[in-house]
């Protein structure tokens, strides 16, 4: 591969409580999941994330997820596809108002969380953000988590569907993410995960936590900036690549 996207989930501070150093993570990445008040963010702090964005070249995209502020969108709600599908419409319209305020434009989506992780497998949710992303109008590309039911649903109705993997997540064998409940989920190995990521973006693979070879098609890569250390992890993992002679550019 001579090129793949790095994305960060950004704009996650709500008032007084600040999440991430979204400032430092925009010179290491090239595309932006910006909250949308759902899960997380204030309209002040995504607006400011927006500029933020601008100012430093990287692309906008919308971080939808499940009303639940409390929970920080980590945990699955029992709604039905006709509210699941006008939230994430309600925030894809928030967003972009925010983001053209700030010079800039949504090109992408890429749900948060649990929402994330349900649609892998749930067919109903799946087709409700699908629903959302071609009612908005744009026909805008969703980043997903490779043979997920949603990758499928969103290529059907005639969505770029766009598999992705992430950086400081380990795998189980059969491709998908270890949950977050389990004490070995989050890696923090800045080298280690380097090198994942470099056999990613060159050969395709990813090492399971297992130790067991994975195949992983991704056209970019997601660097969580809530994580301790995000801020060295996306620079070492932006730096590897480069002299691994991958380009960082976005995927839109």
């Amino acid at each position: 591969m001579a090129f793949i996207d790095l994305n960060s989930d950004v704009g996650e501070s709500f008032g007084n409580w600040k999440m991430g150093d979204d400032a430092a993570i925009f010179t290491s990445v090239s595309s932006a999941n910006v909250a949308c008040g759902f899960h997380a963010g204030d309209p002040s702090t995504i607006r400011q994330t927006c500029r933020d964005a601008v100012a430093a070249s990287v692309t906008i995209g919308a971080h939808v997820g499940y009303r639940d502020l409390a929970g920080f969108g980590r945990r699955f709600l029992d709604c039905s596809a006709t509210e699941l599908a006008d939230d994430v419409l309600y925030q894809l319209g928030a967003l972009q108002a925010l983001a053209r305020s700030a010079g800039g434009e949504i090109k992408y989506v890429k749900p948060h969380g649990a929402l994330y992780n349900t649609i892998v497998h749930h067919e109903v949710h799946a087709q409700a953000v699908v629903d959302a992303i071609k009612a908005f109008g744009e026909d805008l590309p969703v980043l997903l988590l490779p043979g997920s039911v949603a990758l499928a649903k969103a290529e059907q109705a005639g969505l770029r569907g766009v598999a992705e993997a992430f950086a400081d997540r380990n795998y189980t064998p059969e491709g998908t993410l270890v949950s977050r409940r389990e004490a070995n989920a989050v890696l923090h190995d800045p080298a280690a995960v380097t090198e994942n990521m470099i056999r990613l973006a060159t050969e395709g693979t990813l090492t399971a936590v297992d130790g067991s070879t994975i195949t992983m098609p991704a056209e970019s890569i997601c660097l969580h900036g809530d994580t301790a250390g995000a801020v060295a992890m996306a620079a070492a993992v932006r730096q590897g690549l480069e002299q691994a002679g991958v380009e960082i550019r976005s995927f839109v």
